[in-house]
């Protein structure tokens, strides 16, 4: 059984950091992308950034690059998604969500979601 769960949410500054974990089972990172996704309130859910199993691409929003990193632990069957300098605007709830092989910027291409984390920056 294929499950996700999100990890690592909470409320921060603007200008800190915080590190979301996303938590696999039932499957393997070597086969499947995983992608991170927002939905602040009000607003349609976006893709964040992604990263993808054979080749190992990397893709991130405009708004986060240069903020964000995201990597992976295959032999914990986690995904990290390290975010820093982080702005009022970073808020939200956080997923991942994972589809096969490659990353895809088609949020209905994934097909297991996690329940979200929520990230608060304020002050």
């Amino acid at each position: 059984q294929v499950q996700l769960v999100e990890s690592g949410g909470g409320l921060v500054q603007p200008g800190g950091s915080l590190r979301l974990s996303c938590a696999a089972s039932g499957f393997s990172l070597e086969d499947y992308a995983i992608g991170w996704f927002r939905q602040a309130p009000g607003k349609e859910r976006e893709g964040v950034s992604c990263i993808s199993s054979r080749d190992g691409r990397i893709y991130y929003t405009d708004s986060v690059k240069g903020r964000f990193t995201v990597s992976r632990d295959n032999a914990k069957i986690t995904v990290y998604l390290q975010m820093t300098d982080l702005k009022p605007e970073d808020t939200a709830v956080y997923y991942c969500a994972t589809r096969g092989y490659y990353c895809s910027d088609r949020r209905v291409s994934y097909d297991y979601w996690g329940q979200g984390t929520q990230v608060t920056v304020s002050s």
